[in-house]
């Protein structure tokens, strides 16, 4: 009898659009099943899964929730990858942040990615047999590296997000579990969408490389990311054209 080759599975947060999405195409491409989640834009998704020449299943619903997250898992059994990618903005001086901004940015940004690493891990730790039974990539800012004024909550949920990298990749090294994160630079998403053609120009300035990243380059990273070496992990990796 021929030997079934199993394919990798996949995880991704925030996948309806922009990196997310990007990161699900390039995954597909490389023969990944994809389990794909999204907060509120369940008909983008659905389209988006349409497209991919892979096996997906679509979750709609708030991966902050812890409930929400434990109904995935129970249809997730097994998973080689996972990446958290969800995430918010809340710009502003700090003084005029609303305390229900505060809590609701440190949700979706931070107790997402405790809530999903959480679920995954006793899966990757099953297979005994792999040597790299599962890995996880988060996908970070520049400003969590070195913040950013006007963006303080923001900011913090990042900084926090590569101390829980950093921590866990300690943490399951001894298990080969690389866990690694992205710093984003400026990269052309919605989440930047608001920001007029002069204010982009005057960012775009700053940056050596002349222009805004593409989701597209980010998802490139995280599929060359999934495929390093384990020892490779702790890691928070720097994409942002030289800017910071």
């Amino acid at each position: 009898m021929a030997n079934t080759i199993t394919r990798k599975k996949a995880l991704i947060t925030g996948a309806s659009r922009g990196i997310g999405a990007a990161i699900a195409r390039e995954l597909a491409k490389r023969d990944y099943e994809l389990y794909l989640v999204a907060y509120k834009h369940g008909d983008q998704l659905k389209k988006l899964a349409s497209e991919l020449s892979t096996d997906v299943q679509c979750f709609v619903g708030d991966i902050s929730d812890h409930g929400f997250v434990k109904e995935i898992f129970k249809d997730v059994t097994e998973l080689d990858l996972l990446v958290n990618n969800a995430g918010i903005s809340v710009t502003g001086l700090l003084q005029d942040t609303e305390d229900t901004d505060w809590h609701r940015i440190n949700s979706v940004n931070l107790d997402s990615a405790f809530y999903t690493c959480k679920a995954a891990i006793p899966l990757f730790l099953k297979k005994n047999e792999s040597a790299v039974p599962g890995r996880i990539i988060n996908v970070s800012s520049v400003w969590g590296n070195v913040g950013a004024s006007c963006e303080v909550a923001y900011s913090a949920t990042k900084g926090a997000l590569n101390s829980f990298t950093k921590a866990l990749a300690r943490e399951l090294a001894p298990s080969g579990i690389p866990v690694n994160a992205i710093a984003c630079g400026f990269i052309d998403t919605e989440m930047n969408s608001h920001l007029s053609n002069e204010e982009k120009a005057v960012v775009i300035e700053e940056i050596p490389a002349g222009r805004m990243g593409t989701p597209e380059e980010i998802a490139a990273i995280a599929a060359s990311i999934a495929e390093m070496p384990a020892y490779m992990t702790g890691q928070i990796i720097t994409v942002d054209g030289g800017w910071t």
